[in-house]
């Protein structure tokens, strides 16, 4: 179902692995994205990057294409696996031995339906907890939709996506 790894048992005497997951759609990944990992990593351990397939939306890259790119991102890095999901995201954690979802925040109208989210794994699972992330203020005004809507009629995104999810987006609008 993925192709993280779950984390080794710590030995004696030594402090169990802080792993987290950062689930989402990730249809693509931009710097937004990237600085909540890059800045989850001061908190946690390992991030599990965790595509969560939605049925409800259609998204515009493949489930394979989205989890390359986010591997792209941060080539050779053992603290940030990619994996993906169809079912509940705290039973993937659990599966996946991480005690933390991270969920990005950019405005204050994100909050309520992110707080939902958090109410609603809370009461699914107790043992994991949610961790809110505000993302860089220089991020704060991008969404992977807005991004999908810029290049679809030919907008500079240039800067607020990798590079090279920045041509995986030229390819597709081409």
């Amino acid at each position: 179902m993925n192709d993280s790894q779950p984390p080794s048992p710590a030995g004696a005497g030594e402090q169990p692995l802080r792993i987290a997951l950062y689930p989402g759609t990730f249809d693509p990944i931009t710097n937004g994205h990237v600085n909540i990992i890059e800045r989850g990593l001061h908190l946690f351990d390992r991030i599990i990057v965790t595509v969560a397939v939605n049925v409800q939306k259609t998204p515009l890259f493949t489930l394979e294409e989205r989890m390359d790119m986010i591997r792209q991102c941060f080539p050779g890095s053992d603290r940030v696996a990619v994996g993906y999901t169809d079912g509940l995201i705290v039973d993937y954690a659990l599966r996946q031995g991480a005690q933390t979802i991270i969920r990005g925040l950019r405005a204050v109208s994100d909050f309520d339906y992110e707080f939902q989210l958090a109410l609603m794994n809370r009461r699914l699972e107790r043992s994991v907890d949610t961790v809110f992330l505000m993302t860089g203020f220089r991020w704060i005004f991008i969404s992977s939709s807005g991004i999908k809507n810029a290049a679809r009629c030919k907008g500079k995104i240039t800067g607020l996506v990798p590079e090279h999810v920045e041509r995986a987006l030229q390819e597709k609008f081409a």
